[in-house]
């Protein structure tokens, strides 16, 4: 039954996936997190710095994931393969149109209509994530908020405005933050 889930699960994502691997995750996150229940809100952002750090697309990265903590091996290529079959059939369906009427206006205006709904979408998911990593999923009220967490936020977004020293490079510093935080932390019991 989880198998078909995935399944199910994943080519639904794939066949609404416009914008990137950043535009679907509030897809994934719909799916894995509020539907299925197959991850916590905290998983789902654990997911997303895995997927960050590891070769290869944000998305695939996260369907293997998902994949392969609810459904083992199999799980993982079911997750993975569902996702990536509705592309890969629009594409191909794309390339045939172009090859057959030479001209994509129409389509192209399709998809930059597209473009703000995608921007949106990418939106809501960085908002989520923040507000799981500020109030880990409680109220976001400024009494509560881990202060560590949204310093660290604003600074790796100035960092990447400012410097742009690239995903993995921002992700292994706020780590090694985080870690020196933690031995600090333990130094000063």
């Amino acid at each position: 039954m989880i198998y078909l889930e995935l399944l199910y699960s994943f080519c639904l994502i794939g066949t609404l996936a416009f914008g990137g691997g950043y535009a679907v995750l509030p897809l994934i996150q719909q799916q894995c997190v509020e539907k299925f229940h197959w991850l916590t809100m905290t998983e789902f952002s654990d997911l997303l710095t895995l997927s960050q750090i590891t070769p290869g697309p944000i998305a695939i990265n996260a369907a293997t994931f998902v994949g392969i903590k609810v459904g083992g091996l199999p799980g993982s290529v079911i997750a993975s393969f569902a996702f990536m079959l509705p592309p890969f059939i629009f594409v191909s369906l794309l390339y045939a149109a172009y090859r057959k009427f030479g001209q994509l206006n129409k389509v192209q205006d399709a998809l930059s209509g597209l473009k703000p709904g995608v921007v949106g979408l990418i939106a809501v998911a960085g908002f989520g994530v923040i507000v799981e990593t500020v109030w880990g999923g409680g109220t976001a009220a400024p009494a509560s908020a881990d202060i560590f967490s949204a310093v660290l936020i604003l600074a790796a977004f100035f960092a990447l405005r400012k410097w742009k020293p690239g995903v993995i490079v921002t992700i292994l510093a706020c780590g090694a933050v985080g870690v020196l935080r933690e031995l600090l932390a333990e130094f000063m019991r």
